[in-house]
C-alpha cells in the first residue's frame, strides 16, 4: 500500500489517497489479461505482443492453440473504491523466460488473485509457490473456459497443495462481476483470514 495526498489547483492539500496494489498472476494464457481489461474502470494499460514462429517453439500452446498474443511485460488497470481509495492491478507475464519481472510487480502488493487453467493445472504451481514464499496474501480463481472439465474448488485446492484457508473460487474471466466477487473475496480473507463467503460460477 501506499498513501499519496492530492493537491488543489494553485496549491493546498484536497484529500488523502490511499492506493492499493494486487496482482494478478498465473501460467501462460491462463486469462489475466483478460480479467484486468474486465474489471478495470479505465482503458488498460497492455503490453502484449504476437505470437511468432519462434516463441511457438519455445511456449507450450497445448490446450491453447488458439492464442495469438502474449504479456510481455504486465497489464494495469485501476479501480476506484471511493474517493479516496484507490486499487491497482497488476497483471503479471505468464512465460518462464518473463519471470525477472515478478520481484519489481510484487513490491508492494498487498494480496494477488492467481488464475488457474484446469486444462493446464500445472502452470499455476510456479504462481502459487511465488506468493507463499513471500508471504503474500492469495487466491486461487479457477477460469472455467469453455469446454474445459469443471472440477470443485476443494478438488482444485488439492490437486495445487495449497493451505485448506486459501480461498478457491469458480470465475469467468471475461464478466466484470465475477472478477468483482474474486476481488471481495481476497480482500475479506486479507482482513478476516477467513472469508465470509466463497464466489462460485453461476
Amino acid at each position: 500500500m501506499a498513501y499519496g495526498i492530492s493537491e488543489r489547483p494553485g496549491g493546498g492539500v484536497m484529500s488523502a489517497e490511499l492506493a492499493v496494489k494486487v496482482l494478478v498472476a498465473g501460467g501462460f494464457g491462463v486469462g489475466k489479461t483478460t480479467m484486468v481489461e474486465a474489471i478495470s474502470e479505465i482503458t488498460p494499460l497492455r503490453t502484449e505482443e504476437q505470437l511468432t514462429e519462434l516463441s511457438n517453439s519455445v511456449d507450450d500452446l497445448r490446450g491453447i492453440e488458439g492464442k495469438r498474443t502474449t504479456t510481455v511485460a504486465l497489464d494495469f488497470g485501476r479501480i476506484t473504491i471511493n474517493p479516496r481509495v484507490i486499487l491497482y492491478l497488476f497483471g503479471t507475464p505468464g512465460q518462464d523466460r518473463f519471470w525477472f519481472l515478478w520481484p519489481e510487480l510484487s513490491r508492494g502488493a498487498l494480496g494477488a488473485v492467481v488464475l488457474v487453467d484446469t486444462r493446464r493445472l500445472a502452470d499455476s504451481f510456479a504462481a502459487v509457490d511465488y506468493f507463499e514464499s513471500r508471504r503474500i496474501p492469495f487466491v486461487v480463481a479457477v477460469n472455467c473456459f469453455d469446454g474445459a472439465d469443471r472440477y470443485s474448488p476443494t478438488e482444485i485446492s488439492a490437486a495445487l497443495g495449497v493451505p485448506t484457508h486459501v480461498p478457491v473460487l469458480l470465475c469467468d474471466a471475461r464478466e466484470r462481476e465475477s472478477c468483482k466477487e474474486v476481488l471481495v473475496c481476497l480482500f475479506e480473507y486479507i482482513t478476516t483470514g477467513s472469508p465470509a463467503v466463497r464466489p462460485r460460477l453461476r
